[in-house]
């Protein structure tokens, strides 16, 4: 079965990955991770925002984004940043696509940007607004591609369990 991919351009903050590992393990999406990394992949953070989610995580790590390039060649990559003249709900998401995430504090690289302006999106803001927090675009984005992907094999259905309000209390 397809799988989408999550890549993390030299990510800074600990919380912010372990955020998005967790959501990529309740998506069944691979995360990808170009260093250099702000932080020890060991650090309590890390380990606190993906709780006891971080061993069932399929995460790959790469020493720079040609790393990444070599060893993902035919990956079809769409690059998050405030700079695309598109918004992310505008395209159309192959079941097993990459969407990459600039670092906190610069996003990714405007060279990175400039050689793949059709393929660069955009999560509208309201007014002067920088940007959002990383592990929310994440979310944000991907569940877009996953909701295209008609879910990919995720549960679709819940189930309310009949309590009395007396049993509860």
């Amino acid at each position: 079965m397809a799988q989408l991919n999550i890549v993390l351009f030299e990510p800074e903050i600990p919380a912010n990955t372990g955020n998005i590992g967790r959501t990529c393990v309740a998506t069944n999406t691979r995360l990808h991770l170009i260093e250099p990394l702000g932080f020890m992949l060991t650090e309590k953070a890390i380990k606190r925002a993906g709780m006891d989610y971080w061993a069932d995580l399929d995460v790959t790590r790469y020493v720079n984004f040609q790393d990444f390039l070599e060893k993902n060649p035919k990956a079809k990559i769409y690059y998050a940043t405030t700079k695309a003249k598109h918004v992310y709900s505008e395209v159309q998401y192959e079941p097993d696509c990459y969407l990459m995430f600039g670092k906190e504090s610069a996003g990714i690289p405007e060279e990175i940007l400039m050689e793949h302006p059709d393929e660069c999106v955009r999560i509208p803001m309201q007014g002067d607004t920088r940007s959002l927090n990383l592990s929310n675009s994440v979310a944000i984005m991907l569940y877009e591609a996953l909701r295209q992907n008609q879910f990919l094999g995720m549960n679709l259905e819940g189930e309310l369990h009949h309590h009395k309000w007396e049993d509860i209390c």
